[in-house]
């Protein structure tokens, strides 16, 4: 989906997806994906050892929730919470204990991995790079975990941060997007865009050489995330809360919120436009050329050079992400991974609007 998409997105942003005449009390209920991460993160923390992640079923509009055993209280319980219950064999606690021992064993270049609550396993991808003796360390890795709990795919390109010489940006020789406008803990206008961008250049402006308008403030990158706070130079800067989605268009952002997998989202940046897709993982792990970036979501959606830093959101106006990094493009497709909005905001201080 390109820049038409506008058009596509725009007339049903404040369309519901909840409160279907279908809805049966006591057993699975339609919900938006919004609705789906508020009662997972209530539902997460009350099964214990018997979670084993969930997903969003965007065709049916419900919250699948894994459970691990046949404790018919725990399947009672998802139910009443307006869930579906599916048994698997993996719980959450081993599936990340799975990730924490690729951590230590594969952290190769060139590698991304994040756990996949469909197949319930970890899912670890290879770009075209791993070759040789690093695909055998991580083949290995991968079958010390045992049977069943992860599996490799190959990706055609090549893992990178999606920077180059929402709008662009452009500092230090190299090209980003700007992802979402925020106001600062101290009440200044400011933007969020990726930490690799911030590290690549100080200072950001409109145009190629032009005059700066923000500093940045803040930029994590490599390590726990891919994301930058910059201030705007000019405190009487107004920065609207709206994603320019194409074709004159905005998008009113009203919050953020966490990704669910499952869920459809769309991507803005200044290379490519909009774009859309799924969330395929969360917490996923990617190993730059640069170094490992942790805590990010895994999409299928795509993009290019110059989009990094640019809005993922949907068509709520939910911001979700901000563009990180992946392999492919808008023609061969490929993996794209995002710095969750939410903890972003936490780290750096600030808020949507």
């Amino acid at each position: 989906m390109g820049i038409a998409a506008a058009a596509v997105l725009l007339p049903n942003a404040n369309a519901s997806q909840s409160g279907s005449g279908e809805d049966r009390p006591g057993g699975p209920r339609k919900m938006s994906a919004a609705s789906a991460s508020d009662l997972l993160r209530q539902l997460g923390e009350q099964l214990g050892d018997s979670y084993g992640g969930a997903y969003y079923d965007a065709g049916k509009q419900q919250l699948v929730v894994n459970v691990v055993g046949d404790n018919n209280n725990v399947n009672v319980q998802v139910r009443r919470a307006g869930a579906v219950a599916r048994s698997v064999r993996n719980s959450s606690a081993e599936l990340k204990s799975a990730t924490e021992s690729l951590s230590r064993q594969a952290a190769v270049p060139g590698t991304a991995w994040a756990v996949d609550p469909r197949t319930n396993q970890v899912v670890v991808t290879a770009d075209r790079t791993v070759t040789g003796r690093q695909w055998d360390r991580l083949e290995s890795a991968v079958e010390a975990l045992g049977d069943g709990m992860a599996r490799i795919q190959k990706s055609a390109g090549e893992f990178k941060p999606f920077i180059e010489g929402g709008d662009a940006i452009f500092g230090g020789g190299s090209r980003c997007s700007l992802g979402f406008n925020v106001t600062t803990q101290d009440g200044q206008p400011g933007f969020l865009t990726a930490g690799h961008c911030g590290v690549a250049a100080e200072q950001w402006s409109e145009e190629p050489g032009g005059a700066p308008i923000g500093t940045v403030q803040e930029a994590v990158f490599p390590g726990e995330g891919d994301f930058a706070l910059v201030t705007y130079d000019d405190p009487a800067t107004q920065a609207p809360s709206a994603v320019d989605v194409g074709g004159g268009q905005l998008l009113e952002i009203q919050q953020a919120a966490d990704a669910a997998v499952g869920q459809e989202v769309f991507r803005m940046g200044s290379t490519t436009g909009l774009r859309d897709g799924q969330v395929t993982g969360l917490n996923a792990t990617v190993n730059y050329p640069e170094g490992t970036v942790t805590g990010l979501i895994q999409t299928d959606v795509c993009a290019e050079p110059g989009d990094s830093g640019g809005a993922l959101f949907t068509r709520d106006g939910d911001a979700v992400g901000l563009t990180s990094g992946g392999s492919g493009d808008c023609t061969s497709g490929g993996e794209t991974f995002f710095q969750p909005v939410t903890t972003a905001l936490e780290a750096v201080g600030a808020q949507i609007g």
